[in-house]
């Protein structure tokens, strides 16, 4: 939703459901679903303050907020998809919750990149609490 836009947001999304449901054969939730598990991270990185240095310690990442990240992560590669190659923002979202599904994409790329982060920094995971 960008600026306040809630019925045009909610008919994009609904637009790229139905068309999840034309082209798959499947069902759009547990499609959806499956794709918001491959975007979902694991662990992340969160900056502690020890002894005037900033560390970047690995942490596990709670569920709400997985799923928080999932979606914004979602939302910002559709968006960055070149609007030339799509009609409207429902096929934009459709091809992009596609390329998660298939492990692909903006998303997937920007959620590896969280995770081997906390991987690089897994040094400093006993300074966690």
């Amino acid at each position: 939703m960008k600026d306040g836009k809630r019925t045009a947001a909610s008919s994009q999304v609904y637009a790229c459901l139905e068309k999840i449901k034309a082209e798959t054969k499947q069902d759009p939730t547990v499609y959806l679903e499956q794709a918001m598990d491959n975007i979902k991270p694991k662990v992340e990185v969160r900056p502690r303050r020890i002894g005037g240095a900033v560390y970047q310690v690995p942490t596990p990442v709670r569920p709400h907020r997985q799923m928080s990240l999932a979606i914004r992560w979602l939302v910002e590669s559709t968006r960055k998809l070149p609007n030339k190659a799509f009609h409207t923002y429902g096929e934009k979202l459709f091809a992009e919750i596609q390329n998660a599904f298939n492990s692909q994409g903006g998303s997937v790329t920007k959620r590896a990149e969280v995770e081997r982060m906390a991987e690089a920094n897994k040094a400093f995971s006993h300074l966690r609490w």
